[in-house]
């Protein structure tokens, strides 16, 4: 079980990546390709090329975490399109984990 406050910062890698990568290879993406720190306690995910799998990268302040998500059949109906990284909500990693779509999910907004 993931446990996300709505304050985390989390980061969509919009293009596939390597899945046998690990947790150094996908910090170096993070520096590289996003011009991120992979230590300032925001969420990463990432894809496989098939879109069959996600893989998360987070920093907890003392180690890293990769959570990863391999779906038994099929493929990610959802995953963002255009610029290299787009920033996303807790409640919409939420639905993409369990295979959704967040732009058509129809949760409350986030209060102010």
């Amino acid at each position: 079980m993931i446990s996300i406050s709505s304050n985390t910062k989390i980061y969509v890698h919009t293009n596939p990546v390597d899945f046998r990568k690990g947790i150094d290879g996908f910090a170096s993406v993070c520096k590289s390709e996003l011009a991120l720190d992979p230590f300032s306690g925001a969420m990463f995910v990432f894809t496989n090329r098939r879109r069959s799998a996600l893989k998360i990268l987070y920093y907890d302040g003392q180690g890293f975490w990769i959570y990863h998500k391999r779906l038994s059949r099929g493929k990610f109906k959802w995953w963002p399109a255009g610029k290299i990284s787009t920033s996303i909500a807790a409640k919409d990693l939420a639905v993409l984990v369990w295979n959704g779509n967040p732009e058509e999910s129809q949760m409350q907004s986030n209060w102010r």
